[in-house]
């Protein structure tokens, strides 16, 4: 089933393209990676037209948008479960199924019905890790992935 499908929207070759770019897509894309991809073969695209596809495929549900990057926002076409790790250095956004289950005090299970969660965890990937210690593993990385350096910025010495 493709992104339109069911939705009520008209199927234009600009709203098929930005589809068929999401499709699948687990890049994270902004609105603007989006743009660029889809006006190589539509160079008349606007950027309100990839705007408000976006927004219209959101409020269908068939995308979510991520507001895990206080830069920029992004749009992930899985909305199955699933939590999200942010690198800081790069701005990779990464997929998270296993691991981050949530387990909630029984008083609060007791006063709340959870319609849906989402983990959002920051942190250094391996490469910015490697490219901050110069390309040698960094002797100062802790086992929370933080260098020395990001610790400090936090206020620990």
């Amino acid at each position: 089933m493709d992104l339109l499908t069911n939705t009520g929207l008209r199927r234009t070759p600009q709203r098929l393209a930005i589809a068929g770019f999401l499709e699948g897509n687990r890049d994270h894309p902004t609105a603007e990676d989006v743009l660029a991809a889809v006006r190589h073969d539509h160079p008349t695209i606007s950027c309100a037209t990839v705007y408000r596809t976006l927004g219209a495929l959101q409020e269908r549900g068939r995308i979510r948008e991520l507001t895990i990057d206080p830069r920029r926002r992004r749009y992930d076409p899985d909305t199955g479960p699933h939590h999200h790790l942010l690198c800081v250095g790069c701005g990779k956004v990464t997929d998270i199924r296993d691991g981050c289950e949530l387990r909630l005090a029984a008083a609060i299970e007791n006063e709340y019905l959870v319609l849906e969660s989402r983990v959002e965890i920051h942190g250094l990937c391996r490469s910015c890790r490697r490219a901050e210690s110069g390309g040698r593993p960094s002797a100062e990385a802790s086992a929370d992935g933080r260098s020395r350096r990001h610790r400090n910025e936090g206020g620990e010495r």
